[in-house]
């Protein structure tokens, strides 16, 4: 609800293979849960003018692929597209390059919010829609996480420096943050 901003109007396509976590909650739990309507293209083989083509298409509202599909979509450069429905893109997996944000918007008028996550976790942070985007940020805590960057001891470091990041599970465990296998 908060990084991808469905609503039950919506028409969701994550290109994500379905062998990923992130098809299970880009694909079907998080449209599910919102109501929205989710896309499927049987595509074996990544080819930007597919995709391009498709987006242009079909109704699509939301989209979702990784930051190395929206590199190769900025260099086949999809401005001579209109894809009149799409007002919502996000991206996860790996890191979004400043200068691929800057391209897609560009090229579609379009910001891409990124997410990161893990298959335990689901999003952590984000950039949600109607937060100013810093390239290369990974934007706030998504609900119900609280999320610090802290140190190797533990300590949560000052705005600006480098650590890690670490999702609070005292007093009370999030209830989204995976407990373990059995």
């Amino acid at each position: 609800r908060y990084w991808m901003n469905l609503t039950p109007s919506d028409i969701m396509w994550n290109t994500s293979d379905t062998g990923w976590a992130k098809s299970a909650w880009g694909s079907v739990f998080a449209p599910w849960i919102c109501g929205s309507c989710v896309f499927v293209h049987n595509m074996p083989q990544f080819k930007p003018e597919v995709i391009a083509e498709t987006l242009s298409r079909y109704p699509i509202t939301t989209f979702c692929t990784a930051p190395t599909a929206f590199r190769m979509l900025v260099q086949h450069d999809v401005s001579r597209y209109n894809f009149l429905s799409l007002k919502h893109c996000v991206t996860g997996g790996e890191a979004l390059n400043p200068e691929v944000f800057e391209k897609w918007k560009i090229q579609t008028g379009l910001d891409i919010h990124e997410g990161y996550g893990q298959t335990e976790t689901v999003t952590v942070c984000a950039n949600m829609k109607g937060m100013k985007i810093k390239p290369g940020s990974l934007g706030r805590a998504v609900p119900p996480y609280d999320v610090q960057i802290v140190d190797d001891h533990g300590a949560v470091v000052p705005a600006g420096e480098e650590g890690t990041i670490a999702v609070r599970v005292q007093p009370t465990r999030p209830f989204c943050l995976f407990s373990g296998y059995l």
